[in-house]
């Protein structure tokens, strides 16, 4: 075993502990560590990761449900629309996607670049939410939560994008669920927060329900994969005793940014 794949399964238990540690985020690592220390596919590590990115928010989402924090009628008006999207991007969609999309000169645009870059966009608008300072907003939703009105027009169109994110990269969305739970279901930050877990575990697992019927999965590795992200959660949460998560939040905002930068150089250099 090579040092580079030594590291990849580092990797793993690193995004377990900073997903424990700052409560989401860490699952937006798992990409680039399937990719580029372990050389998987790019199609295939995106479906590799809605199922560690599945099983690790199923699991705070069930710490969260034990806590009484999971608003359960909003979680399942904004799953469906999420999950049909996403099963339908990661069973239709990323299949039909041409494997040349266009050429810049001599560069040619294929898929795994494509997939990349796309990533790694996403990875710059995390960063951001990561890195942004929180508005005092946020406190007075907490104090005063008003009764839950839902706007299904725009909880399906919300569903429908994150969905189709979700599927094409393989992260949980959580910097687009929080805020729409808050704004278009008028949850507390907190309750927002637990039940955008609960969300992302839906969709991601039916998400790669799509990708067994489409790809050859190695059960072997992705189960010891993500046994070493379970293992970094559950250290993550320990270490949460010690230190306090939300002062890391920032800092792995900003390595989340370089992160993106990067990607984006490699693919295109």
């Amino acid at each position: 075993m090579e040092i580079i794949e030594i590291l990849g399964y580092f990797g793993a238990l690193i995004i377990g502990l900073v997903l424990g540690l700052i409560g989401g985020g860490g699952s937006i690592l798992t990409v680039p560590v399937l990719v580029y220390m372990l050389a998987i596919n790019p199609v295939l590590a995106t479906a590799y990761s809605l199922f560690v990115v599945g099983f690790a928010s199923l699991v705070g989402a069930l710490r969260n449900i034990q806590k009484g924090l999971v608003d359960f009628r909003t979680a399942i008006v904004f799953s469906i629309p999420a999950f049909i999207a996403v099963y339908a991007t990661r069973k239709f969609l990323v299949p039909a996607l041409p494997d040349h999309f266009f050429n810049v000169g001599d560069f040619e645009i294929t898929k795994d670049i494509g997939i990349m870059i796309f990533f790694a966009i996403i990875m710059l608008l995390a960063s951001y939410s990561m890195i942004k300072p929180k508005k005092k907003t946020a406190t007075l939703v907490d104090d005063a939560p008003e009764e839950v009105k839902f706007n299904y027009a725009l909880i399906l169109l919300e569903g429908l994008v994150v969905g189709v994110i979700t599927g094409i990269v393989g992260a949980g969305g959580g910097f687009l669920i929080i805020p729409a739970l808050v704004l278009l279901a008028k949850l507390p930050m907190k309750k927002a927060v637990a039940t955008s877990l609960l969300i992302i575990a839906v969709k991601s697992l039916i998400g790669f329900i799509g990708d067994v019927q489409n790809l050859s999965i190695d059960w072997l590795f992705l189960g010891i994969f993500t046994a070493l992200a379970a293992i970094g959660i559950f250290v993550g949460i320990w270490l949460n005793n010690f230190i306090d998560g939300k002062k890391l939040k920032k800092g792995f905002g900003w390595f989340v940014l370089v992160m993106g930068i990067y990607i984006i150089y490699k693919e295109i250099s």
